[in-house]
């Protein structure tokens, strides 16, 4: 994310605020847009307090800003799509030419069916009102904007405009692949056709054309009894969202359901030793600045550095201290992409997979192979990512080889993948001080361009 240009497009959208807060509601104004509030040595007027609040103002906090100032709706069209596509995750690889072939197969009858909804989704993701339009429309009672456009051409005369020629006017064909992605599952929502039917057939109909770049219109829940439908890759599997993520453990959890019905989980002891992530996590995944956000929250932490730095602290302090390569690969990990962190998945380290109360001797045959993971990430689109750092100890007793050790392992590694999750394994002998920085770059600038997770 480039955080220099972030920073400049929210400082010159504040300071245009000026006149709509005054010099004692500065501190008031700071506070809900989660800014850090200027010194009293940096006086002045009022542009310049509320630029020097956004210089105060971390890398790590930006995010949480820009998403405060979207909410607040006060944006130009250009600023709100420049600040978007700064800080949504990328989306998956939609090229030119398939985004072309969905237009022609689409019919401009079939587009939508409501019609006031159908115009305020193209007004969220694109321009058709530019600032200088707006001006001249006060001395031409003519809309010559984008929107009177659509009106004119779209919904008065229809049949004027293909659908080809409506997504070029809009810029769809050009458009980051993160915003045409939300245009499509805009257009298949019920709120554009509150008609499962044609839900269904738009789905059907653009899946023909997305099927050659690995992607689909999937079902992935309901909304107001209508199917959601979520853009993902093809070999993405299907399955749930995530219920219990109980991770950051450095013992066995003592866990009981207080409502098996609703799958309430309380930890009866040593309640400090593991956390469970009690929030929704959407398609976009878990990112560090949510997961830092969920901790904050839970703690009454009133900064977000000290929420940042005892948040890490805790889940290295999780890692065990006889696994030098694993601390090392988290170490490296945050040090590598330091200043992409707060966007990138939250790298969780010690996550629960299976949990029994009885121990694998009680269990005898029937036990659960592999109750833990190393590290998981939750990527965007529901891709689950196992990373396993192994020692020794996964192949062998003492010094000697172990078959049996060897065949649990490779037999939970295909048990995980059958269930979806994509599996990754390194030699604990890789992740030294001298190849270990090299090896989990490497990794992770491959693994998130295959995952289409922009760093």
């Amino acid at each position: 994310m480039d955080v220099v240009r972030l920073r400049n497009v929210i400082s010159c959208n504040i300071t245009a605020l000026k006149d709509t807060v005054s010099h004692v509601d500065i501190p008031q104004f700071c506070r809900k847009l989660s800014l850090v509030e200027p010194t009293m040595e940096q006086g002045g007027t009022k542009r310049e307090r509320l630029d020097a609040a956004v210089t105060n103002t971390p890398d790590t906090a930006l995010v949480g800003v820009a998403e405060r100032l979207l909410a607040e709706n006060v944006l130009s069209a250009k600023d709100r799509n420049v600040i978007q596509d700064l800080i949504w995750p990328s989306g998956p690889p939609i090229p030119k030419r398939f985004r072309h072939d969905i237009a022609r197969k689409l019919d401009i009858d079939d587009l939508f069916i409501d019609a006031r909804n159908f115009n305020a989704l193209l007004d969220r993701l694109f321009i058709l009102t530019p600032d200088e339009f707006e001006m001249f429309a006060i001395f031409d009672a003519t809309d010559r904007s984008l929107k009177g456009q659509i009106t004119q051409h779209v919904h008065n005369n229809r049949g004027d405009w293909t659908v080809e020629e409506l997504f070029e006017r809009l810029g769809a064909f050009e458009t980051t692949d993160r915003r045409f992605a939300s245009f499509l599952e805009g257009l298949v929502s019920a709120d554009i056709l509150p008609d499962i039917t044609k839900q269904g057939s738009f789905a059907a109909t653009v899946n023909e054309v997305l099927t050659g770049c690995n992607l689909e219109l999937r079902v992935t829940g309901e909304s107001n009894g209508y199917p959601l439908y979520t853009l993902m890759p093809k070999d993405s599997a299907p399955q749930s969202r995530p219920k219990n993520l109980i991770f950051a453990s450095e013992v066995k959890p003592d866990l009981r359901f207080r409502d098996a019905i609703d799958n309430d989980i309380e930890i009866v002891s040593n309640a400090d030793k593991v956390l469970v992530y009690d929030l929704a996590i959407s398609t976009h995944g878990l990112r560090w600045c949510e997961l830092q956000s969920w901790w904050k929250e839970r703690n009454c932490i009133e900064t977000d550095d000290e929420a940042k730095n005892t948040l890490y602290r805790r889940l290295h302090g999780s890692l065990p201290k006889n696994s030098p390569p694993q601390r090392l690969f988290f170490d490296q990990y945050h040090k590598l992409f330091s200043q992409s962190i707060p966007q990138l998945p939250a790298l969780l380290p010690e996550v629960w997979l299976h949990w029994d109360p009885q121990t694998v001797k009680e269990r005898g045959v029937d036990a659960l192979i592999r109750s833990r993971m190393d590290f998981l990430m939750l990527l965007p689109n529901g891709f689950r990512v196992v990373m396993e750092i192994d020692g020794k100890q996964h192949y062998s007793t003492g010094e000697r080889p172990d078959p049996q050790k060897y065949a649990e392992m490779v037999s939970a590694d295909r048990d995980l993948r059958i269930r979806g999750y994509q599996v990754f394994r390194f030699g604990g002998a890789e992740l030294n001080e001298e190849t270990g920085a090299q090896v989990v770059k490497s990794f992770f600038d491959l693994m998130f361009r295959r995952f289409g997770v922009s760093s």
